[in-house]
């Protein structure tokens, strides 16, 4: 199993962005997933999670009201739209998968599989 996750890039305070998360050689229904960030300097944080179905997902307070994750299952692909960025949104993000689904878990012992990381950067 493979995550490739993109659509990271370089945008202003204010801005948005839309970060996919695509699975091969499994079908994402049999997964719960999620996305992380690590900061530079900081440890890796979860950001959102989404059941197998895409029916019940948790976003954290952070970035709650301004990011929404949802779930393809036809594409075997998650997204994560990001409004409203803030600089302090600046990191590496990445998704995961795990077999479970728990509300608001992300002790990465937890996932299985992993995506490379895109990263996004937000001016101000």
């Amino acid at each position: 199993v493979q995550l490739q996750a993109s659509g990271g890039g370089l945008v202003q305070a204010g801005g948005s962005l839309r970060l996919s998360c695509t699975m091969t050689g499994s079908t994402s229904k049999h997964y719960a997933m999620a996305w992380f960030r690590q900061a530079p300097g900081k440890e890796r944080e979860g950001v959102a999670n989404i059941n197998h179905s895409g029916g019940s997902t948790n976003i954290v307070d952070a970035v709650k009201g301004r990011f929404t994750i949802s779930k393809d299952n036809a594409v075997n692909t998650i997204y994560l739209q990001m409004n409203n960025l803030k600089p302090e949104d600046t990191a590496v993000y990445y998704c995961a998968a795990s077999p479970g689904f728990i509300p608001f878990e992300y002790s990465d012992y937890k996932y299985e599989y992993w995506g490379q990381g895109t990263l996004v950067t937000v001016s101000s």
